[in-house]
């Protein structure tokens, strides 16, 4: 019998902020959503900040220049918070 492992693309394409959810659509299809509260710079900034955000490394990250805030498609797909926040929704 012969399978095919689905092919694996980590690296963003699109992201969605909202009040209460940062998500991330990868190459490959997949959709990573993860609490905002994860990341309080994005939680406390305005929606015209979270709105503002360009991809780095050809997709392998998230930069937020009006936050200074940067997130690696590889730290989201491990559930990596901020440093000091809970991964638990607050």
């Amino acid at each position: 019998m012969t399978t095919s492992d689905p092919s694996v693309d980590p690296r963003a394409t699109d992201v969605v902020v909202t009040e209460d959810e940062l998500s991330v659509e990868l190459a490959d299809g997949r959709r990573v959503i993860v609490p905002l509260a994860w990341f309080p710079r994005l939680l406390h900034a305005t929606n015209e900040q979270r709105l503002n955000w360009r991809l780095l490394g050809d997709g392998h990250g998230i930069h937020w220049p009006d936050v200074d805030e940067d997130l690696s498609v590889a730290g989201l797909l491990r559930g990596t918070a901020a440093p000091g926040t809970s991964r638990r929704a607050i």
